[in-house]
């Protein structure tokens, strides 16, 4: 991700999260923290090609690129996801997972989520936290196929709604990489409830 794919982002904020929406200003505040030698944070966007970007996926996937990726310019023309990750201490934690409605159950969260790991391993990060809705069981099952446990339990986490959020740990995100997980358990094309953010006032 980088500054000209926030507006884009943003929108599909609004469309995923539209009562605790992010705003630019914590965008560009997270991106300022991506970039250069003392960088602690990663973010994707994913791009789909073709004149209709909401359309159901292709067989090909979407390119997922980076923070610190050029731009694919040219005939990238549809953000279909976007999701980040914050690295402290050895400790990474998932901020924020988004994909598209119509590109739910193609697998795009679970190479999202892929991605954000193998960034954690880059950082040195020896486990990944991450907080989910209780109300968002497809999330749920998705992080525990990639090796989450849940350990906790936080009242209210998510406002305006006050909903509970599940803490969820994955210890050494580095044994992913030789086992990378299956297809996405929503692959069935059943709508499921937009995927979870990780911050305090983001669900």
């Amino acid at each position: 991700m980088r500054w000209w794919d926030i507006e884009h982002v943003l929108g599909l904020e609004r469309v995923l999260f539209p009562e605790d929406a992010w705003s630019a200003g914590l965008f560009w505040s997270e991106l300022a923290h991506a970039r250069g030698p003392g960088a602690t944070r990663r973010y994707l966007v994913a791009e789909a090609a073709g004149p209709d970007a909401a359309a159901p996926a292709p067989a090909a996937d979407p390119a997922v690129r980076p923070a610190t990726a050029p731009d694919f310019g040219g005939g990238w023309d549809g953000l279909v996801g976007y999701g980040g990750l914050a690295a402290v201490g050895g400790t990474g934690d998932i901020q924020t997972i988004g994909v598209l409605p119509a590109r739910r159950g193609t697998g795009l969260g679970s190479r999202l989520l892929g991605e954000l790991l193998a960034a954690a391993v880059e950082f040195g990060c020896h486990e990944v936290m991450l907080e989910v809705r209780v109300d968002n069981a497809p999330a749920q099952r998705l992080y525990e196929r990639f090796g989450f446990t849940k350990i906790g339990l936080r009242r209210g986490y998510y406002q305006p709604g006050n909903v509970d959020a599940l803490v969820m740990r994955l210890d050494d995100p580095a044994t992913l990489r030789s086992a990378p997980p299956g297809p996405s358990p929503t692959s069935s094309g059943t709508p499921s409830p937009p995927p979870p953010q990780g911050t305090k006032t983001h669900g």
